[in-house]
């Protein structure tokens, strides 16, 4: 076993056991779908920047049409207390 190769002993495994190839078919499938998400998010997310030497401000180049999200942050607004909410006067 010592001079079996892992391709070797994974192929001796399935060929025991077949129920392990829905298994890793999942699991695979999975992983990629996984591995494609994230890549989405590098490549296509206007939050990244890749060239920041050629682009160091990514959010400036964004047109009136593109999608994008606005954090007011604390806006020093206050909202009203959950008593108010429950026993109003």
């Amino acid at each position: 076993m010592a001079g079996t190769s892992l391709g070797a002993r994974f192929y001796r495994q399935i060929k025991r056991h077949p129920g392990l190839i829905p298994m890793i078919g999942f699991i695979g499938l999975g992983m990629g779908s996984a591995a494609l998400y994230l890549l989405r998010l590098a490549l296509r997310s206007p939050d990244v920047c890749w060239d920041r030497k050629n682009n160091p401000e990514p959010w400036n180049r964004l047109s009136p049409n593109d999608q994008y999200k606005v954090t007011l942050g604390d806006s020093g607004v206050a909202l009203p207390s959950l008593a108010s909410w429950c026993f109003p006067y």
